[in-house]
């Protein structure tokens, strides 16, 4: 039968406290929800009746478990409750206690107990928790893996820190339920699987019996006879402790399973056909003295010749149905890559579980994750490269801007669907190309979108790239001449939008030489002024998005400081006249288009950048003079990501993109050089007035890297090698 009442829609917040070496990381503090209670109200705005949200441990008691701070928790839970939201209240998240306490810990159970009462007794009205969140993916990172404290890598620390959480849960919720006796477990555990060689399905049993032990714990199915009873003994796990678990009075009341695209893995004896990266064994952790121990590859199954029925979210939540036949959740719907394929990861989710709930799977809902985003997740938080992955809520701004996640999230709330053009492309995991090796069954082709990006501006450096990456992000796009699309020509334009039916309108044309010479200035201001308003005029009678392209040298470089989206314009070149003049336009005739403001660009594509011309005249000898002035580089590929993001989006308005950061010229050409491996150094400048600072900045928000990181990636992304010894050798 069908699952009963309609599939829900959840959220939940980046909330892991955990320790690494001496030091702890907060991802409530890092996405910056520590400072901001309006975030609940934006949550609650997307229609989200169910959060997973902290009450971490590690931060009301830090230092001692009779000292505790409520403060931030009771203003919190105050205004969830007074927003109608229901949390499920978080206890430790990927973390192993405050300092006085560990994984390992005897008493960690009994602490974490003490705990969960007060929080009972402080909140009587919440009815859903989570002691321990992902019990069996944390003891892996902390006590196999030695990622996080107390960085244990064998499987004695492992078995110790996972009956440690799940001893935990248990009591945790014997004293939550003394305080409120209908309350909930939702028991959440990241759910994969492992596939492998013939050579290697040892290894891939043993991890697939292993994904099950938190919930089997739990569920009290480790008896003498479950395949991990004898591992555990030998071990260091008590009989009595496994017996602990078979009263089964830990059950999970929901099961949360969260899937994410490198969850399930394959493992190939065969090293050499994949990157270095992903090489590994088990030679760290083997089981017993007699266990074989081998050197392999774990890459990502999702890239391997595998069934695609066998893979992903609906395969996986099949199997924790056929297993336990117990209500379950997706609590973790996430995908860390462009916003295109976030949406697309959503949606497959969504879907898979509908199809599910119509054959009989109790699913209660989809949760999206993380709402604020998270910080450092692609290491596993072990570096702190400030590497931010946006969610429903983009927090790299003076507020959290909504994205493409959550205009999906408030559609998917409050009708159960949700339509968008970049739909009609399947996401990387399903198309082809995605392979480590040409797979033996060809992949079914897409169906051919109908809504395809248009591009303006063929010849030019903006619209080729736009046009490598959209086919890189899975966007289909057509990418026009000025034959085909004529944009100082109004007729041109509206023939073109009506021959290709577009989604959405790219506007990389325009006239690029800056002379202020009076015999170019009608043509800069027809093509870059006429041509802007001719396209954005067509697109406002159709109701279709369009993004143009602006400059920094909209502005005269006098204020002393990189300019902000609200500076006024102040143009000292027919350039810049030409394009604050479009700029004037379009916003007069579409309100809702998307201008960016950009500078300086260079891209590992084309010859026409500064970067490319330092390199070729370092490369030839010839003397390099770079102009005055203090400017913010902008790396092509960057900027083309950033513009898609914020069309998926739905921004509008002007917007600053340009690499994080400024530098003169001449800087620049000291920095390349000296990434490149050539000895150049600027010389000696005469004495002149202080150069112009065209540099930009954002408030709205800074979501591009730093020009720094932009000049590393340049020479790995670039066509040209230019840190071969032949060119090293003829700068010399």
């Amino acid at each position: 039968m069908p699952a009963s009442g309609p599939l829900e829609l959840w959220g939940g917040v980046e909330c892991t406290v955990v320790q690494i070496g001496n030091g702890f990381r907060n991802q409530v503090e890092e996405t910056g929800h520590l400072q901001r209670l309006s975030d609940l109200d934006a949550i609650a705005g997307l229609g989200i009746r169910t959060l997973r949200y902290p009450v971490v441990w590690e931060s009301i008691a830090p230092d001692h478990p009779d000292i505790c701070d409520w403060s931030w928790t009771d203003e919190r839970f105050s205004r969830l409750r007074e927003l109608g939201i229901r949390p499920i209240a978080g206890l430790v998240h990927h973390g192993s206690g405050p300092r006085y306490t560990s994984l390992i810990d005897p008493e960690f159970p009994n602490l974490l107990a003490r705990h969960a009462e007060r929080v009972a007794e402080r909140y009587p009205w919440v009815d859903m928790f989570t002691p321990v969140n992902e019990p069996l993916t944390t003891a892996r990172f902390s006590g196999l893996y030695g990622h996080w404290h107390p960085h244990g890598r064998d499987y004695a620390t492992f078995l110790r820190c996972l009956v440690t959480e799940c001893r935990a849960t248990v009591l945790a919720m014997r004293a939550i339920r003394r305080i409120t006796p209908h309350a909930q477990l939702v028991q959440t555990e990241d759910m994969g699987k492992v596939f492998s060689t013939p050579h290697l399905s040892y290894q891939a049993d043993l991890e697939n019996q292993r994904r099950w032990l938190s919930l089997d714990l739990l569920f009290g199915r480790v008896d003498r006879s479950h395949p991990w009873h004898e591992i555990c003994l030998r071990h260091g796990i008590k009989e009595e402790e496994l017996d602990f678990f078979l009263e089964g009075d830990g059950a999970p009341d929901i099961i949360g399973i969260n899937h994410y695209p490198t969850s399930e893995r394959y493992l190939d004896e065969a090293t050499d056909r994949y990157p270095e990266c992903f090489h590994g064994g088990n030679h760290l952790h083997p089981l017993n003295g007699a266990t074989r121990i081998d050197h392999y590859a774990d890459v990502e199954a999702l890239r391997m010749d595998i069934p695609s029925e066998e893979l992903g979210f609906k395969a996986r939540l099949a199997e924790v149905w056929d297993r336990y036949r117990h209500p379950i959740a997706v609590t973790e719907a996430h995908h860390g890559s462009t916003r295109e394929e976030q949406v697309r990861w959503l949606m497959e989710v969504w879907q898979g579980v509908q199809e599910l709930r119509e054959t009989g799977h109790d699913i209660r809902a989809v949760t999206i994750w993380s709402l604020l985003g998270a910080v450092d997740w692609n290491s596993l938080l072990v570096a702190r490269n400030g590497f931010y992955e946006p969610g429903a809520f983009d927090i790299r701004g003076p507020n959290p801007r909504r994205t493409a996640i959550g205009r999906a999230a408030e559609s998917l709330a409050r009708t159960g669907t949700f339509e968008h053009p970049v739909l009609d492309q399947r996401g990387w995991w399903r198309r082809d190309g995605r392979h480590y090796h040409p797979p033996a069954r060809k992949v079914a082709a897409s169906a051919p979108a109908s809504r395809p990006i248009l591009i303006a501006g063929a010849t030019g450096t903006l619209g080729r790239a736009f046009a490598r990456l959209c086919d890189q992000r899975g966007l289909d796009c057509v990418l026009l001449t000025r034959g085909e699309m004529d944009i100082t020509d109004p007729t041109s334009v509206d023939a073109a939008l009506a021959r290709h039916r577009p989604w959405a309108v790219i506007n990389a044309a325009g006239y690029v030489r800056v002379s202020d010479a009076a015999r170019e200035r009608d043509l800069c201001f027809k093509a870059n002024a006429a041509g802007a308003e001719a396209v954005a005029q067509a697109c406002a009678r159709l109701g279709l998005p369009v993004v143009a392209f602006s400059s920094d040298r909209v502005f005269d470089g006098s204020l002393g400081r990189p300019y902000l989206e609200n500076d006024p314009v102040c143009p000292a070149c027919v350039y810049g006249e030409s394009k604050a003049e479009a700029e004037r336009r379009v916003a007069g005739i579409h309100p809702e288009a998307l201008v960016i403001r950009t500078s300086a660009f260079f891209g590992p594509w084309d010859k026409a950048n500064f970067v490319y011309q330092v390199l070729s005249d370092l490369e030839a000898g010839r003397t390099i003079k770079p102009s005055a002035g203090v400017v913010s580089p902008t790396y092509v590929p960057d900027l083309v990501h950033a513009v898609l993001d914020l069309l998926g989006d739905g921004e509008h308005g002007v917007w600053h993109l340009a690499n994080q950061g400024m530098t003169s010229w001449s800087e620049l050409a000291e920095r390349v050089a000296a990434e490149a491996g050539f000895s150049w150094r600027a010389g000696p400048r005469a004495v002149e007035e202080i150069p112009r600072m065209t540099a930009l900045s954002s408030e709205r928000g800074l979501i591009m890297p730093s020009f720094e990181s932009a000049v590393s990636r340049y020479f790995s992304e670039c066509q040209v090698d230019w840190k071969a010894q032949r060119f090293l050798d003829a700068a010399e």
